[in-house]
């Protein structure tokens, strides 16, 4: 008890928390009780000082709420919600006593008749307008713990409660405070019997309505006008009772609010008038129906018509749905859903004019309402659309006609979609009435006026499940396909919308495309490429394999396209002697035909691999094999001919194909495919990989690694990598010593390796088995940093060249080692610092400091690489902050430019997120390198204020004391005689356009009529592109 009284008299002197602290920890271990608290508190609970007698309520109240609730039992909850609930009549007690029953309301040992007192208690002597916002908050959260452990208390209070609450509650402003009477609001009108009180609870919450709350800069609070607004209208559409009081003010809202009241009308509106129910919204029917419809007609802005249109279709599923069962036929249909149709097909009936447009989407809105008004809508619009476009006398709107008919196809596709998730037999609207569709559509793909129009109908027609037969979609391939072998002209106009028909057909029925279309666009593509002569030609081939590989993702298309275009590959890259003259000659045209047939090949397996079809895995024994075969047969027979598949950019495109296949294999099958790719590595062995129409002789190999090796051989390298850096971590190579293979691969980097891709392609093998196998590799990690680095990048007598490689082959292996945030990544990269003061490699390094944490398509997920989340914030973490030291050390000029480059590099290649927190600092830093001579260097820098730009405002706005050097800097940089680079002058105009709009008028307007001077000479810039953005600078200065 002395040890009690002591801490009490202490935390009356000192107000501190350990005193508190101390005093719950000693109930808790039964050194004292909640008793001899009270106790010690005595002379302050009574004292007539109001200071002391504050203090004391707060220090029980701040005891009650630290304490276990297992300590709290009964006959003391009792007694403290009387001396609380007593102490709220003083003005002096009043916050510490709420502070208490805040605690105690949450106690679900808390009995009827301290509920009650602790309601009476709020009702009988809190005066809501007299107190602060923070003290009115304690007494809306009260109510609401109450409501959440007590709700059956307070329903049996009945008309003493809603009354208590309605007078507590009314008149409240605080956003905080709103947010907690709203959830108390709802709960009540869900259910409490408000019968007697619908009126006061609507003028109490109708206040509110619409939200205009805007919250103020840096809200500490982080309520939204969205928060806000959704918390309120879970009040109004939480009783139906509100309907006949509501309707009145949303059309009053809607004919006479802002936009943004619009909008939350129409969003309002669409969630109450469900629970609002049908026989509400038949009588008020016409008149939400004329102010709905003007802002589908004159919408203020397209999203107020949206939000009219969708509560437009709930409105008339609200009416409907209820009749759903009793509707046996059209006729049944009455009412608004009849009556719009009727007001609607009179506009259509001049479908060219602007009126028609909504008209339609409003039927169209109606297609996804009820299966009833869906059938009825296409009943009226349908029939009467096909009689306007066989009309003679309406020939001229024939087009518009098509455009409101493809429309409202496309609403029926839609609507079924939803449906058939519900009730999967249920025939589409459209159904009895395709056949005049289908014959007016068939017709509209006769003309160059409606083809699009028609082929955007026919699009939606076959996505319908169900609608049509087998022989209609073939039909509809045949009427297509005639546009393909009619005039190329008209194929160029409509190659999207039609692909987009054979592509929709070839889900569902693959049949067709590949009997009737595929035949027709492989016959267009010549065995042999045209000379460079024939452009025509070259761009025919070019049309029609772009269509092929939108086309053929269906497995069985894929495979048609896979057999047709290796065959022609074959004969481009093995030709007859005669063509084998004429391809020695010029060797460039069959070299972009078989490039581009490569990248077909490849672009529809990327499809495929994204939308995961299980067919790919198959292609490491139909496609690979025969990839590997064309090359490396090639690069063979090139010792003696020419061979265009010896071109590096073949061979690359090949790699992605081998790359998307062996990704999508099983971590079994991979294990079995590694088998004959690690004797491909190690020996050049590739008679298990590679087999097709060209026979290699068993006893030729490859000889990559060796000295004597030929530059065709070497590239192939590529091909093999494309494979490896595919592979599960579990699938390891058999390359006998794992560091001794690397150590020959880095070797060869640098001493036999004499083009990019052999380079680079070395680089992404060593960097993918070293992600993947790093702690196996810990000795050749060591020799590295305490070898290699000092033996070909910091010894300055190496050549040039070899020093970059070397740099470049550091950077891949921290890559490698940075994406699975291995402890030796930071190390590989902070080693670059020691070569900052080096003149000959110094920005290389700096460089590379930006770029070990680059994205890349090599370490991925996808290749199954092993990739650690927040890596990136790691490294940045850890280097940016030392990169801002060098770069503001001006003790040796070369670091510090150096330190600049690494700055940039690195800004570039980091998510905006993971710097913006230094931008004060930065941006000195990133003018100076505006100065920098290397144009990407500046393009970096001024993409860094592009980025960080966003989500700026001119009151929050980090570059504003930088305003003039910024200004001058861009218009610098924008001018073609001081900067050649065109991508520097265009992001230097994008930035000065962006400036107005993030730094305030009055620093900026001094330098007006400069910036809209030197501006006016950019507007001759040659580029055009370069002209378009100083156009737009000028406008926004």
């Amino acid at each position: 008890m002395e040890s009690t009284e002591r801490l009490v008299q202490t935390w009356m002197a000192s107000g501190r928390d350990e005193e508190v602290n101390q005093v719950v920890s000693d109930i808790s271990d039964e050194r004292t009780t909640l008793i001899n608290v009270v106790k010690a508190l005595g002379e302050y609970l009574t004292s007539e000082d109001t200071s002391l007698l504050q203090k004391g309520v707060e220090f029980l109240s701040l005891v009650v709420a630290r304490l276990p609730k297992e300590k709290l039992n009964r006959q003391s909850v009792r007694v403290l919600t009387a001396f609380f609930a007593g102490k709220l009549d003083d003005a002096v007690t009043i916050k510490p006593a709420l502070s208490g029953l805040t605690t105690l309301a949450c106690l679900p040992i808390l009995s009827p008749a301290e509920v009650t007192i602790i309601v009476e208690g709020l009702f009988q002597h809190i005066k809501m307008k007299a107190i602060v916002q923070d003290t009115r908050f304690k007494v809306f959260s009260i109510i609401d713990s109450l409501i959440a452990f007590h709700r059956d208390v307070l329903k049996s209070m009945g008309r003493r409660f809603l009354d208590g609450y309605i007078s507590l509650a009314e008149g409240e402003k605080d956003p905080r405070n709103l947010m907690v009477a709203f959830a108390i609001a709802r709960v009540i009108l869900i259910e409490f019997n408000i019968s007697e009180h619908v009126e006061s609870m609507f003028n109490v919450l109708f206040c509110y309505f619409p939200i205009t709350f805007r919250p103020p800069p840096n809200d500490r609070y982080g309520i939204s006008t969205l928060d806000l607004k959704m918390a309120l209208r879970g009040c109004l559409n939480a009783t139906p009772a509100f309907g006949p009081l509501a309707i009145p003010v949303f059309l009053e809202k809607i004919s006479a609010g802002s936009r943004a009241t619009k909008k939350d009308t129409l969003q309002t509106m669409s969630s109450c008038l469900p629970v609002y129910g049908s026989a509400l919204a038949r009588v008020s029917a016409r008149k939400l129906w004329n102010a709905l419809k003007l802002e589908i007609f004159q919408p203020v802005d397209p999203e107020t018509e949206e939000e009219a249109l969708t509560t437009t279709q709930i409105l008339v599923k609200t009416i409907y749905t209820d009749e759903e069962a009793a509707v046996e036929s059209n006729d049944d249909i009455q009412g608004l859903a009849r009556d719009i149709c009727e007001e609607c097909i009179q506009i259509l009936k001049e479908p060219e004019k602007s009126q028609a447009r909504p008209a339609i989407r409003i039927l169209c809105a109606f297609m996804s309402t009820t299966p009833s008004v869906a059938r009825y809508t296409i009943s009226q619009a349908v029939p009467h659309l096909i009689r306007l476009f066989h009309n003679p006398d309406e020939a001229s709107s024939r087009p518009a006609t098509l455009a409101l008919l493809s429309e409202l196809i496309g609403s029926g596709r839609d609507s079924m979609a939803q449906t058939k998730s519900k009730s999967p037999e249920v025939d589409p609207p459209l159904m009895p009435y395709k056949d005049d569709v289908l014959g007016v559509l068939s017709v509209g793909l006769t003309s160059a006026t409606t083809r699009n129009m028609a082929l955007s109908g026919l699009k939606a027609m076959t996505a319908i499940k169900l609608l049509l037969s087998d022989e209609e979609l073939g039909f509809i391939v045949h009427n297509v396909d005639q546009i393909i072998e009619g005039n190329q002209d008209d194929f160029d106009d409509a190659s999207d919308a039609i692909l987009d028909v054979l592509t929709t057909i070839s889900e569902h029925a693959p049949r067709h495309v590949a009997e009737q279309t595929l035949p027709l666009l492989f016959s267009s593509l010549p065995d042999f490429a045209p000379s460079r002569e024939s452009v025509s030609e070259r761009t025919k081939y070019w049309q029609t394999l772009s269509a092929l590989h939108r086309l053929c993702i269906q497995q069985e298309l894929f495979e048609n396209l896979v057999i047709r275009l290796t065959t022609k590959l074959d004969l481009l890259c093995f030709p007859s002697a005669e063509q084998a003259r004429v391809v020695s000659a010029d060797p460039e045209p069959s070299a972009a035909y078989a490039h581009m047939i490569l990248k077909t090949l490849a672009q529809a397996l990327d499809t495929k691999v994204k939308k995961k079809h299980p067919d790919v895995v198959k292609y490491i024994d139909r496609l690979v094999p025969s990839i590997f075969n064309l090359f490396v047969a090639s690069a063979f027979l090139s010792e003696e001919q020419t061979m265009i598949a010896t071109e590096p950019r073949l061979i690359q495109v090949a790699g992605e194909i081998i790359t998307l296949v062996v990704q999508s294999l099983s971590l079994q099958r991979q294990r079995l495919y590694s088998l004959g790719l690690s004797k491909a590595v190690m020996n050049g062995d590739v008679t298990d990989i590679a087999h097709g129409f060209q026979k290699i002789a068993g006893t030729r190999k490859l000889s990559i690694f060796s000295d004597s090796s030929t530059p065709n051989q070497r590239n192939l390298l590529a091909l093999l990598t494309a494979a490896v850096v595919s592979l599960h971590k579990e699938v390891q190579l058999s390359l006998g010593n794992i560091g001794d293979f690397l150590d020959l691969v880095l070797k060869w980097v640098l001493e036999v390796a004499d083009t990019d891709l052999q380079k680079y392609s070395a680089l992404h093998m060593v960097a993918s088995i070293l992600n993947r196998q790093a702690d196996q590799l810990l000795s050749f990690l060591n020799d590295k940093l305490d070898v290699y680095w000092g033996r070909e990048i910091s010894d300055g007598t190496s050549p040039l060249e070899r020093r970059v490689w070397a740099i470049k082959s550091w950077t891949w292996m921290a890559k490698a080692l940075l994406v699975r945030r291995h402890p030796l990544a930071v190390n590989f990269a902070e080693r670059l610092y020691d070569v900052f003061g080096d003149e000959a490699i110094g920005w290389e390094a700096a460089k590379a400091v930006g770029e070990i944490p680059s994205p890349d398509i090599i370490l991925t997920k996808a290749n199954h690489a092993e990739v650690k989340i927040l890596f990136v914030q790691k490294y940045v973490g850890t280097v940016l902050p030392r990169i801002i030291e060098f770069a503001k050390d001006s003790s040796s000029p070369v670091v510090q430019t150096a330190s600049l480059v690494a700055l940039t590099s690195l800004i570039k290649s980091i998510p905006r997120a993971a710097y913006v927190h230094e931008m004060p600092s930065l941006i000195p830093l990133l003018l100076r390198g505006l100065d920098l001579p290397d144009t990407n260097i500046r393009s970096n820098v001024i993409d860094t204020f592009l980025a960080t730009a966003e989500g700026e405002s001119p009151e929050k706005s980090l570059v504003s004391e930088h305003s003039v050097t910024l200004v001058k800097s861009m218009l610098k940089n924008s001018k073609v005689g001081e900067m050649t680079s065109t991508n520097v002058r265009i992001s230097a105009l994008r930035y000065l356009g962006v400036l107005p709009n993030i730094v305030r008028y009055d620093v900026l307007h001094p330098y007006k009529p400069t910036v809209l001077r030197e501006l006016a000479q950019v507007l001759d810039d040659p580029k055009r592109s370069v002209r378009k953005e100083a156009v737009d600078a000028r406008t926004n200065w």
